[in-house]
């Protein structure tokens, strides 16, 4: 096997790496919204638990990039993806984090209804399901169109925050019972609305490393 075939495999491996940590953290995202239909206390410390396991992939993923750009110096293109790549895992473990940080507030409203406190809550969860679904899958198949169509849609994540705290607001304008409820549900939708900006960031990568510029600035 010739050192061009060698490096080509390692930066396939790399792609098909990234893609995996993408599904890991849909995956718990998917956990996560079954959790808030189903009240599931033991789904909700399974998405926290399943937390470690993204944070060993982000790790392992910074590995091979870095391995890479120190043994075979990559060049144009190549180098962009590996950059970018480095990137992106960190706004996946980020996602992770938010998606674990979300089960440990189900865990301590113990089986509330959100939609009682907003009823555009549940829209943000699927919006932001989906937007992160976008961005990765944009990313990894190298989709520019794709990748500024996320970048257009996080306007909707935005919206649904402000409606949501808008209603919380007027709960607690009105004398609501159980104000930590209240602040721990607004909590949840700022999660979602941060997992909506790092999801824009990984379509912003996306866009870098088809053409060396992020926000309009070549950076290569």
């Amino acid at each position: 096997m010739t050192v061009r075939t060698i490096y080509l495999e390692e930066l396939n491996s790399l792609r098909k790496s990234v893609a995996e940590m993408g599904e890991a953290v849909e995956a718990s995202f998917d956990m996560l919204l079954t959790a808030v239909d189903s009240k599931d206390e033991d789904l909700e410390m399974q998405i926290i638990r399943g937390d470690r396991v993204i944070n060993d992939m982000e790790r392992s993923i910074e590995s091979k990039c870095l391995s890479l750009i120190t043994r075979q110096q990559p060049i144009a293109g190549d180098l962009r993806m590996i950059s970018a790549a480095l990137k992106v895992v960190t706004d996946i473990e980020r996602i992770g984090d938010q998606t674990a940080d979300i089960a440990e507030l189900l865990l301590r409203l113990k089986g509330c209804d959100l939609d009682a406190y907003s009823r555009h809550i549940t829209g943000m969860l699927q919006v932001s399901k989906e937007i992160v679904h976008d961005a990765v899958h944009a990313f990894v198949t190298r989709n520019s169109d794709a990748a500024n169509e996320v970048i257009r849609h996080d306007d909707v994540v935005d919206s649904l925050f402000a409606k949501v705290k808008d209603d919380l607001v007027y709960m607690l304008q009105e004398g609501v019972d159980n104000i930590d409820a209240c602040v721990d549900v607004l909590m949840i939708a700022k999660y979602l609305e941060r997992i909506g900006d790092h999801a824009v960031n990984i379509a912003e990568w996306e866009i870098f490393q088809e053409s060396g510029s992020i926000k309009d600035i070549r950076l290569m």
